[in-house]
């Protein structure tokens, strides 16, 4: 090979290099969350989460004490997982998931965490070292599982420490991004303490440091986002109308709040709303998938703000039924599960679909 054919060889290299960057940078707009609580009696010694508790109304009584689901044939969730009652923990289905993920288009795993020592702690490696053979990244979802934001800073340390060394840990221009869910239940003046420059146990300036997302649900939550040090915030719900921050409609509003206040806005976007397995009082919030037009419509809901990201409600929180994860048609006594129709995937290639209109790719 002559000089000239070497460096021809060499630029093209370049180019494919910069392009695969490019690309994988595009991906990280679209992030979804993801579950690690599922366990099942042959991989963990028992089941966790498939057996969900039937949960109680807040103040009608006729609904307590309805026990829970048994798991295997009979799910917390008005769908059936394609893969069964599979274990988190199990190397085997986390690459199936990350496969599908990227199949999908998506570029971020949102981990929901519970903190040091919680059943979902103990699989993160497994998570992040299989998100990296798929070039997926991982960020974090933390949920309330700390008292206050003492506690929180300590489990943070613990996160960072343990696990923001590795390649797949995500990171934009070099901060980690953090969901923080049902932020709004801690007043904005403790999150000042931690999120502002000068709070007394502040993480800016150290390696606490992040893009820290809280959860705006009602309109009033403006005087929390501006006060309270967060660097954006985020809808999560799908179930369009559930409240002022998950109603499309008011996704202008938000961003223009953003755009003002210099905050990050990320809209979420899901395929449908079924829960009654576990909350059987919940029928007002149940929203049909329509063939995947109801996820089509909050998709270009999000597009129309343009958002540094959209977050996707869920690949797998089968709970609720947000899930894309594949499902199958499935009977268990006399319920029947709803299901996709006959393609199980649907959801997984209809991510692709949109996410693909979104970015301009063909």
């Amino acid at each position: 090979m002559n000089f000239r054919s070497l460096l021809i060889c060499i630029l093209l290299m370049c180019t494919s290099i910069k392009s695969l960057a490019q690309n994988n940078k595009h991906d990280e707009k679209f992030q979804i969350f993801y579950y690690g609580w599922y366990a099942n009696p042959s991989v963990d010694g028992k089941y966790e989460h498939w057996n969900h508790d039937i949960l109680p109304h807040w103040s009608n009584p006729k609904w307590n004490n309805l026990g829970n689901h048994k798991g295997g044939d009979d799910i917390g969730a008005n769908f059936y997982p394609a893969l069964g009652n599979y274990s988190s923990n199990d190397p085997e289905i986390i690459r199936k998931h990350m496969k599908m993920i990227k199949e999908s288009g998506v570029g971020v795993v949102v981990l929901s965490w519970l903190g040091k020592d919680s059943f979902v702690d103990k699989s993160i490696t497994k998570y992040l070292d299989i998100a990296d053979q798929f070039g997926l990244k991982v960020a974090f979802h933390i949920e309330p599982f700390y008292k206050n934001i003492v506690e929180l800073r300590e489990q943070l340390s613990y996160l960072v420490n343990t696990y923001s060394h590795h390649h797949a840990f995500y990171k934009k221009d070099g901060k980690p991004l953090y969901y923080v869910y049902d932020s709004y239940k801690i007043p904005p003046s403790e999150w000042s303490k931690l999120l502002s420059k000068n709070g007394e146990n502040t993480v800016r300036n150290t390696v606490l440091d992040g893009l820290y997302i809280g959860l705006w649900v009602e309109k009033e939550h403006s005087e929390f986002f501006a006060t309270s040090g967060f660097d954006g915030f985020y809808t999560y719900f799908a179930s369009e109308g559930f409240v002022f921050g998950s109603t499309t409609s008011n996704w202008s509003y938000l961003s223009q709040f953003a755009k003002d206040h210099h905050l990050i806005f990320i809209p979420c976007v899901g395929p449908g709303y079924s829960d009654t397995r576990i909350r059987p009082w919940n029928e007002a919030n149940f929203k049909s998938r329509e063939n995947g037009k109801y996820y089509e419509r909050m998709f270009h809901a999000a597009v129309k703000v343009n958002p540094d990201f959209i977050g996707i409600t869920s690949f797998n929180e089968w709970h609720e039924g947000t899930q894309i994860e594949p499902a199958i048609p499935k009977k268990s006594g006399d319920f029947k599960y709803e299901d996709y129709g006959k393609d199980s995937w649907f959801y997984i290639n209809e991510t692709r679909r949109l996410i693909h209109q979104f970015s301009g790719d063909k």
